[in-house]
C-alpha cells in the first residue's frame, strides 16, 4: 500500500502551491478529476469503474518527486552493462526458461520471436517479475496528468487505464505499477496496453500482473507489432580493424555487412563473419577503443521497448547469455 502524508502536508510539496493555497490545489485536482470522469464516461466507462478507480484519489508527491528528479551523473557503459548483467540475474533467467520452456515454445510457434528475447526483456524490466512496481496507476497517471509538464501525454494514459478497468482484464485493487503508470510484468503504458497485450491462457483477462502466460505472450506480440525478424539476429560484439574510423559507427549509418566485411569488421574471436544479405550499423557504447557491436534490423526492434542503445544492446546480450 502506498504511504500516505497527511494531505496538507502533501499538497504542501506541490509547485502550484506557489500561486496558491492548499485549498485552491484541492478544488483544481477535484476539477481534474471531474473533467477526467467526464472524458471517460463518453468513452464508455461505467459509473461504477469511475466510483471505483477515482474513490480516494489525490495528489501523490513522491510521484512527482521521482518524476522531476535528475539523475547527478550518467552511467558509463560498463557501468550500465555490469549492472544488469549480473550472475544472479542470468542464472534466474536461465532456470525461468527450463521451468516456461512448453510456454515459450507455444508463444513461439503464435508469434515467431525468440522465447530468449522474450525472457531478456522480462528479466531487465521487472527481474522476472521480481518488481514490478506498487504505485496505485490510476493515481500515479492522474498526479502526472494535472500536474502540467506532460499533460496530454499522462491524461491518454489515464484515460486508457479507465477503459482497462472497465474491461475487466483487472481490479483497481491490483492494477500497481511504476511511477509513470508502467503496469505489469512487462511494464507496459496503459496505451501499450490496450493495443499489445494478449489473452494467452484464455480465461477472457489480459492479465500481465498475475499471468505468465498472458505477460510473456504480451512482450512477444509487441517485438512482432514492431517488426521483429525471427530469421535475424538481434547484433554481435565485434573486432574492428586497425585505424577504423570512430566516425562510420552509429545507428544511422548502416551499410550492407558485406561492406563492413570488406573494411575489416571480424567476430569478436576474429572470424570471419557469413556475407548474409542484410544491413548493419556498428557501435561503440562506451567510445573508440572500448566494445564494438554490429547491430541489424532487430536491434531497432528492441528499441521501440526502451528507446535507448544501453537498454538494447543488454537485452540482446542477455538474450544469448540466456540460451
Amino acid at each position: 500500500m502506498l504511504e500516505r502524508r497527511p494531505l496538507l502536508l502533501r499538497l504542501a510539496a506541490l509547485p502550484l502551491l506557489a500561486c496558491g493555497s492548499a485549498k485552491a490545489a484541492t478544488a483544481s485536482f477535484s476539477a481534474f478529476l471531474d473533467g477526467v470522469a467526464a472524458e471517460a464516461r463518453r468513452s464508455g466507462v461505467s459509473e461504477i469503474i469511475l466510483r471505483q478507480a477515482l474513490s480516494g484519489v489525490q495528489p501523490n508527491d513522491k510521484v512527482l518527486e521521482l518524476d522531476r528528479r535528475q539523475p547527478e551523473f550518467t552511467l558509463t557503459w560498463e557501468g550500465y552493462r555490469d549492472g544488469r548483467l549480473s550472475v544472479q540475474r542470468i542464472d534466474r533467467g536461465r532456470q525461468l526458461f527450463q521451468e516456461h520452456q512448453a510456454l515459450l515454445d507455444a508463444i513461439w510457434q503464435r508469434f515467431q520471436v525468440s522465447p530468449r528475447i522474450i525472457m531478456a526483456v522480462w528479466g531487465l524490466e521487472t527481474n522476472y517479475g521480481g518488481f514490478t512496481g506498487n504505485f496505485n496507476v490510476i493515481e500515479a497517471l492522474a498526479t502526472l496528468a494535472w500536474d502540467g509538464r506532460r499533460s496530454e501525454f499522462f491524461r491518454k494514459e489515464l484515460l486508457a487505464a479507465l477503459r482497462i478497468l472497465e474491461a475487466r482484464d483487472v481490479t483497481p485493487e491490483r492494477m500497481r505499477g511504476s511511477y509513470a503508470g508502467a503496469m505489469g510484468n512487462p511494464q507496459f503504458m496503459p496505451t501499450s496496453f490496450e493495443r499489445l497485450a494478449v489473452d494467452f491462457d484464455g480465461d477472457g483477462h489480459r492479465d500481465i500482473w498475475g499471468s505468465h502466460a498472458d505477460a510473456l505472450a504480451s512482450i512477444a506480440n509487441y517485438l512482432a507489432r514492431s517488426g521483429w525478424r525471427e530469421d535475424e539476429r538481434w547484433g554481435r560484439e565485434v573486432m574492428l580493424p586497425a585505424g577504423f574510423d570512430p566516425g562510420l559507427s552509429g545507428r544511422a549509418n548502416r551499410k550492407p555487412l558485406q561492406e563492413w566485411l570488406r573494411l575489416g569488421v571480424r567476430a569478436v574471436d576474429g572470424t570471419e563473419l557469413a556475407p548474409f544479405d542484410m544491413d548493419a550499423s556498428i557501435l561503440l557504447p562506451g567510445g573508440a577503443g572500448g566494445q564494438a557491436f554490429m547491430v541489424y534490423q532487430n536491434f531497432n526492434v528492441i528499441r521501440r521497448y526502451n528507446p535507448s542503445d544501453y537498454y538494447a544492446l543488454v537485452i540482446g546480450m542477455l538474450s544469448d547469455r540466456l540460451a
